[in-house]
């Protein structure tokens, strides 16, 4: 379906997307013309390793997770992507295939712009692109934390360290992912995970509400972690 029919009071993708958020309604709506959107199933694969890219997918309802397989099939989960946020943007800049797995979590709409005519806007609309260049520099130095937590710390080490970073100045936290997902994104088993978030709770750390609320009883403590 062609997202063409923008209209400024509705909140469409093109609307809550920060790399947009800078245009006139006039230049929101040159974006429009150039968009499709879909929706996709929960469990759905929205792309995969190996597809053409040449697109941007922006979120505009739903979550997304992103995945790479290593050789032996193991999947390393490599961020979460909700509302407002995109995915692709590697491909607008390279002639390579994408190199990780997008999957939707919930029932999710995607609209997606076409590459080539986007860098054409980015050229007339030089704000674009720096946007994107700014969540590119944001996401590589997530990359880079979570590599040195994966390489550096131990596992209570980098289980304190996520709770902190989610909570985000917060006292708790709702996860985003499954469990099985969090153990994957931070190197782990799901068993140890569930273990060591067990451990935290004896000490006195963290109080499990549920499956996916987190309350976080001493920070002070969680930073002191080694």
């Amino acid at each position: 379906m062609n997202c063409g029919c923008y209209k400024e009071e509705e909140k469409t993708c093109i609307e809550i997307v920060p790399i947009f958020s800078s245009l006139t309604y006039e230049e929101k709506v040159e974006v429009a013309k150039i968009t499709t959107d879909r929706t996709f199933e929960k469990g759905q694969m929205i792309y995969t390793a190996g597809d053409r890219g040449e697109k941007l997918y922006v979120i505009h309802k739903g979550k997304v997770k992103i995945t790479r397989l290593s050789e032996t099939g193991k999947e390393q989960v490599i961020r979460i992507l909700g509302p407002g946020e995109f995915m692709g943007e590697l491909s607008l800049f390279s002639s390579s295939s994408l190199t990780d797995n997008g999957e939707a979590l919930d029932k999710t709409t995607v609209c997606i712009i076409d590459g080539e005519k986007l860098k054409e806007l980015m050229k007339k609309y030089p704000a674009i692109a720096f946007k994107v260049l700014e969540e590119l520099s944001k996401r590589l130095e997530k990359a880079e934390n979570l590599i040195e937590n994966l390489s550096l710390h131990g596992v209570e080490k980098r289980l304190a360290k996520t709770l902190l970073s989610m909570a985000n100045g917060r006292e708790e936290l709702v996860l985003k992912m499954s469990k099985r997902d969090l153990a994957s994104y931070m190197g782990m088993s799901q068993e140890t995970l569930s273990r060591k978030l067990s451990y935290f709770q004896d000490m006195g750390l963290i109080k499990l509400i549920g499956h996916r609320r987190i309350i976080l009883l001493d920070i002070a403590a969680l930073e002191k972690i080694e």
